[in-house]
């Protein structure tokens, strides 16, 4: 009596050690099938985003040298196995710099959707800061010199034509080596409020210039309010430090 309550005690520890054992081994093998599609889907998902890379750098101007990094997935993720993985760009990111790409199940036996973390630089030459200036200063040849730098690393856009930062205005601390970049300069101011301005009136056949008075401080380019010399108030557009352009 006592040896066959013994023989049944000893098989129930042994029947759970085979029942766990074969569950580790299940999922082993589930985990490493899960690996291998993940590997598969992601190295078709590199080559993808090669091709939509090319074809930014084909699109733009200035040559760009493009370098793409693929990060990981959160290791955390368990996706189910996926015949046809889709990739596609969220919606409000882009191609450029840090970013996101995203992934899609779209045949498999379960659907998901995933970010997988991407870094696009474009390397190219562009105007960098030759020595630090401080804000307000009116940059000049003199102050910057050419060099290879990532386009990308920041969101405002590297000014690449010369006519477009000199005799601009630094609007904050610019750093030895840093990129001009639009939001770093703003065009100079050519005239105070109260000025005397030469105003130009010009329409279909004929011309007619006059003096006014400014009346707020502009730059070139912008619009500018002046004071004819009959009180009148109009607006034009500046074209250098003493003329203002008025369209009739």
């Amino acid at each position: 009596m006592y040896g066959k309550v013994n023989q049944v005690v000893l098989r129930r520890p042994l029947r759970a050690v085979l029942f766990w054992v074969l569950a580790t081994l299940m999922a082993t093998a589930a985990q490493a099938q899960a690996v291998a599609a993940e590997s598969e889907f992601l190295g078709a998902t590199r080559q993808w985003l090669d091709q939509a890379v090319s074809g930014i750098q084909s699109s733009g101007a200035t040559p760009l040298r493009m370098e793409v990094s693929v990060g990981a997935l959160d290791s955390r993720l368990r996706l189910a196995s996926c015949s046809r993985v889709e990739p596609y760009i969220p919606v409000g990111t882009r191609l450029w710099g840090r970013t996101r790409l995203g992934l899609r199940c779209i045949e498999g036996m379960g659907k998901w959707n995933v970010f997988l973390p991407v870094t696009i630089k474009a390397i190219g030459r562009a105007w960098v800061m030759r020595r630090d200036v401080t804000p307000g200063t009116v940059l000049g040849e003199a102050d910057v010199m050419e060099s290879e730098v990532d386009w990308a690393e920041e969101p405002s856009p590297i000014i690449a034509d010369p006519a477009l930062w000199v005799g601009q205005v630094a609007v904050r601390n610019l750093m030895t080596g840093q990129a001009l970049r639009q939001n770093m300069v703003r065009p100079a101011q050519v005239f105070q409020a109260g000025a005397q301005v030469r105003i130009v009136a010009q329409g279909t056949g004929f011309q007619i210039t006059s003096d006014g008075q400014a009346i707020s401080p502009e730059v070139v380019g912008q619009l500018a309010r002046v004071r004819m010399d009959n009180g009148r108030v109009m607006s034009g557009t500046v074209l250098d430090a003493r003329t203002v352009k008025l369209e009739m």
